[in-house]
């Protein structure tokens, strides 16, 4: 993550919550986390800042690292190869 937090960051569910839970060790539940995250204000921006920065550890937007790859590999199949060409030259 950049030096500079995102300002839904600051209104963000889990901002206090032990890192421990919201990015569980591998093999241990991910439930508590998104639990926290189900009553977030600002669920949608984070996960929405998780696929586009390619988070790959933790729960984001109530999302397990699991989940956002499906979801990214969604997209990519749904964006022509043109098109993502383009916007990575941006």
């Amino acid at each position: 993550m950049s030096a500079v937090q995102q300002e839904w960051m600051f209104a963000a569910r889990c901002k206090g919550v032990p890192a421990n839970i919201m990015f569980p060790a591998r093999g241990e539940s991910v439930e508590a986390a998104i639990r926290v995250c189900s009553e977030c204000p600002v669920i949608e921006e984070c996960l929405e800042y998780a696929l586009v920065n390619r988070e790959v550890h933790g729960v984001w937007g109530g999302t397990s690292e699991r989940i956002r790859r499906r979801m990214r590999r969604a997209r990519n199949k749904a964006i022509p190869s043109a098109v993502r060409l383009s916007l990575r030259r941006n």
